[in-house]
């Protein structure tokens, strides 16, 4: 039986998807990332699934490609994969390797348990957001290779820790810890080793108990279009979707809990 390079599991509402090549650093190859577009798929059609993880068993999160495969395969199977997108983003640049992440409607979290090193750091990218545990690293390492900028890391990066930072990471390819991660804005929470899948799931558990689903679908859409639209166009976005939500169930549900202090019963609608 072959073993799946890709676990999933749901607990709370909340999606785990866990890379599962930890011989290996869970470094990247084709099975895997067909594996990886059919649990974000699972996940997205899921509507008990609120939140999805995407984190790496063992001591790494991803070393990047798979080097010992990576020479043997075509330069279009190394650019593009033949798996179908797992999602279908209502913003065409957003259908493709790797940011049909940000295409989901559910928040997704990276929780970066150890090395994210090139492809690894881009799927962080593409992450919603990013936790990192003390033994996370962190590298774009492509320039060490011979290589260039992959997967849109050029465009996110950036936008994430700004142009200097993403310059000095890209140009060097150095490695840094989760502590310099965190100061430049790459992760936003670093959690103990020892207390790191807790961490992550407490953290996970209160979007999924207290945040509207309806307000996370809608809030993350507007930010990834914010990004290419202008300042008229935002707003006339918020606008829209302002006036759509006073009818919404989420909207009667959040001002109940508001006045009774209750704990919220979301519907996503």
């Amino acid at each position: 039986m072959a073993i799946q390079e890709v676990l999933y599991q749901v607990t709370d509402t909340i999606a785990t998807i866990t890379l599962n090549r930890p011989e290996r650093l869970n470094a990247w190859t084709p099975e895997l990332e067909c594996e990886l577009k059919a649990n974000f798929q699972r996940a997205e059609s899921d509507n008990g699934v609120r939140v999805i993880v995407l984190t790496g068993a063992g001591r790494g999160f991803c070393a990047g490609a798979d080097l010992s495969i990576l020479s043997n395969l075509s330069a279009q199977a190394r650019i593009g994969s033949e798996c179908n997108s797992a999602q279908k983003s209502v913003l065409l640049e957003l259908r493709s390797d790797y940011s049909y992440f940000t295409a989901s409607t559910k928040p997704v979290v990276a929780a970066v348990n150890g090395p994210a090193v090139g492809l690894g750091l881009v799927m962080t990218l593409f992450c919603d957001l990013r936790l990192a545990s003390t033994t996370a690293r962190f590298s774009t390492v492509f320039s060490r290779r011979g290589l260039i900028a992959e997967h849109g890391i050029a465009w996110i990066l950036p936008r994430v820790i700004g142009l200097p930072n993403a310059m000095d990471l890209l140009l060097s390819a150095r490695q840094i810890d989760a502590d310099e991660a965190l100061r430049i804005g790459l992760v936003h929470q670093v959690l103990l080793a020892q207390d790191f899948r807790e961490g992550v799931q407490e953290y996970a558990r209160d979007f999924a108990s207290n945040v509207s689903p309806r307000s996370m679908r809608v809030i993350k859409r507007q930010i990834y279009q914010a990004m290419l639209q202008t300042l008229p166009e935002a707003m006339a976005t918020a606008d829209r979707e302002m006036v759509a939500s006073f009818d919404s169930d989420d909207f009667q549900t959040g001002i109940a809990h508001f006045l009774s202090k209750n704990r919220p019963a979301f519907t996503g609608r």
